[in-house]
């Protein structure tokens, strides 16, 4: 992983973050992507503080949901670094738990404007950008509610089916091409979504019920999620790729 440059959308928070941390501590220098530069900026300042063997931080501001955003982006990158080595597509919202029938449609265009359309925009000039390396990895971030139907998450889930289904189908035309593309599929995890919707008011939606729909009894933590990332993008899973991994404390086992 080390003298390798890697992007982590929405990198300043939650699992995003916690994979930065744990990638700028084994060498690989990190440019993070938001909306919010002010926290951005601090993030960086953490992450800076977990980097070894001259591994630098970055933070752009970024919104994945604009097209010619993340183009600039990439374009950046390789101004600045030369190449992009490796890219975790992490950005996502979860702005409503609801059922179709009650569920709002402006927030769900919300959703599939980032967790949707951002997921391809940040891959399609990642793409291109690795094909002209020549070699490249990728790691988009699913849900357990991309495989699964899931209760009173009926939008949220559909944006995650559509993750997988890009990861799957991409990482099936690049396979020859020098371009690894999996995804990590979490549970839920202890993150400022999870925080948001359990200060909801939902009376049924707490930790204790949360945490009882994983085998392990318990939420996640970004850690955790963060190491599944770093391995899919290492050299020793070399030989994976179109593979969507669980981090999800046993629910997919049930």
């Amino acid at each position: 992983m080390e003298n390798k440059t890697a992007l982590i959308t929405g990198g300043a928070s939650g699992i995003g973050k916690a994979t930065a941390i744990k990638l700028v501590s084994q060498g690989t220098t990190v440019i993070i992507s938001g909306r919010r530069e002010e926290i951005g900026l601090k993030a960086v300042e953490e992450i800076k503080g977990f980097a070894k063997n001259n591994a630098q931080v970055r933070f752009i501001r970024n919104d994945v949901s604009n097209e010619d955003d993340v183009k600039s982006m990439i374009d950046q990158i390789v101004l600045e670094f030369g190449r992009l080595d490796m890219a975790v597509n992490n950005a996502g919202i979860s702005n409503e738990t609801s059922t179709i029938n009650l569920s709002d449609t402006n927030l769900y265009k919300e959703m599939i404007n980032t967790n949707i359309l951002g997921v391809y925009f940040s891959m399609k000039y990642e793409i291109i950008q690795m094909l002209k390396q020549g070699h490249g990895s990728i790691v988009n971030l699913a849900s357990i509610a991309g495989l699964n139907g899931i209760p009173w998450a009926d939008t949220y889930a559909s944006t995650k089916h559509a993750v997988v289904g890009l990861t799957k189908s991409s990482a099936v035309d690049h396979a020859s091409q020098g371009i690894r593309i999996n995804g990590v599929a979490p549970g839920a995890v202890k993150t400022d979504i999870i925080a948001k919707q359990l200060d909801g008011g939902d009376a049924n939606y707490n930790e204790a019920n949360i945490s009882a729909m994983h085998p392990m009894n318990r939420l996640g933590k970004p850690e955790e999620i963060a190491n599944g990332i770093a391995w899919l993008l290492s050299d020793e899973a070399s030989f994976v790729t179109g593979h969507i991994l669980s981090v999800d404390g046993g629910f997919q086992a049930k």
